[in-house]
């Protein structure tokens, strides 16, 4: 515990950030109109491509005892390529609203 509330102590300007940074986020989406949110957010789930590379550079180099990085890098790249499939299906949805009707 007290190793956790060290690290926390330690981590407290990194902490303001991020939670700032979840403020801003949730401000800025929530003022984009319909009509751009979803070209926006497929965009924004392709660039996830760039954390599934980070992701898999920081498991490849982390320790082998060291399981916090292994687990976080594990999910990252779990939840990144459930966002780019997600981002892929969603962009495709949309180009067919776009295709002509066949008979």
């Amino acid at each position: 515990m007290e190793a956790v509330l060290k690290w926390l102590s330690d981590s407290q300007q990194i902490i303001y950030i991020v939670i700032l940074m979840i403020f801003v986020g949730i401000e800025v989406i929530g003022r984009v109109p319909s009509v751009l949110h979803t070209p926006l957010m497929s965009g924004a789930n392709a660039i996830h491509g760039v954390v599934i590379i980070g992701a898999i550079i920081v498991m490849g180099k982390a320790e082998s005892d060291n399981y916090v990085a292994l687990i976080l890098g594990f999910l990252a790249v779990i939840l990144g390529t459930l966002n780019v499939v997600g981002g892929f299906v969603v962009t495709d949805r949309m180009l067919e609203m776009f295709k002509s009707k066949k008979k």
